[in-house]
């Protein structure tokens, strides 16, 4: 006991224990991890401009940092095969706190306008099966996969985990489709639309659904409209504005994502 502590003033005392326990505090800051996926780098560049860049890890890899936290842009290449092929390789092992797959795609809904924003929360392998005449039948009612197979829910591959961040809650939930093949003819997405009842389709959503399940990392697919399915009319198509609203978008979740 320090001499004359008890008759010490309490403002003494007070300041004393201030001094003690600045002497072992430390300042701990957790550092988020994430990583944004995208087909393209021109999906990603006006977000990747926005970052401190670090390093180069190889032609699809690049490591950035925003704020305190680190951010990789990896970039697969178009479709599921390279998709699911460089996230095989990303994903473990790199403890990312979460995913996120960046890109635009097309729309089955009039109420899903070219220019939207969306965070699609269902996806299906469109393609994943055999024709018997002009049917298709998809491997689940072939009884060659069991729909419940993880990471499929009754042939679904789902993200139920709950949003953070206003931003992101605000983003409409939709059902999307993943083929190697944009659909184009009236026959075919009439088909697609009975079969499947889509809001969106991609060329990589399913295989990036698919990746982050199997590994268990948190994850969001967001995409930006950039035309209608339809009869192919490019004329008809904004990519400049599906670019510039799925970037802003997406840097301004990445900002309530941070933690600190």
């Amino acid at each position: 006991m320090l001499t004359g502590w008890n008759t010490a003033p309490n403002t003494i005392k007070d300041r004393f224990k201030s001094v003690l326990l600045s002497c072992f505090t430390v300042n701990f800051y957790y550092i988020m991890k994430i990583l944004i996926v995208a087909a393209t780098r021109f999906e990603v560049r006006p977000l990747a401009d926005k970052f401190a860049y670090v390093q180069k890890e190889d032609d699809s890899l690049a490591h950035y940092q925003f704020r305190n936290d680190k951010v990789d842009i990896l970039i697969t290449g178009m479709g599921m095969t390279p998709t699911a092929f460089y996230l095989g390789k990303q994903l473990p092992g790199s403890n990312y706190d979460v995913v996120f797959n960046a890109g635009i795609c097309g729309s089955f809904s009039d109420s899903l306008p070219v220019g939207r924003v969306v965070n699609v929360t269902e996806e299906s392998f469109c393609e994943l099966g055999a024709e018997n005449n002009d049917q298709f039948i998809s491997l689940f009612d072939l009884g060659l996969m069991d729909p419940d197979d993880p990471p499929f829910r009754a042939g679904k591959l789902l993200n139920n985990s709950t949003p953070k961040g206003s931003i992101l809650r605000r983003l409409d939930r939709i059902r999307g489709i993943t083929a190697n093949t944009i659909h184009a003819h009236p026959e075919t997405i009439r088909k697609i639309r009975e079969q499947f009842n889509p809001d969106v389709e991609s060329m990589e959503g399913a295989a990036f659904f698919y990746a982050c399940l199997t590994s268990g990392v948190p994850f969001h697919q967001i995409r930006c409209i950039s035309n209608f399915v339809e009869e192919r009319d490019k004329s008809k198509w904004d990519i400049p504005l599906a670019l510039a609203n799925l970037n802003k978008t997406l840097f301004d979740i990445l900002k309530e994502q941070i933690v600190k």
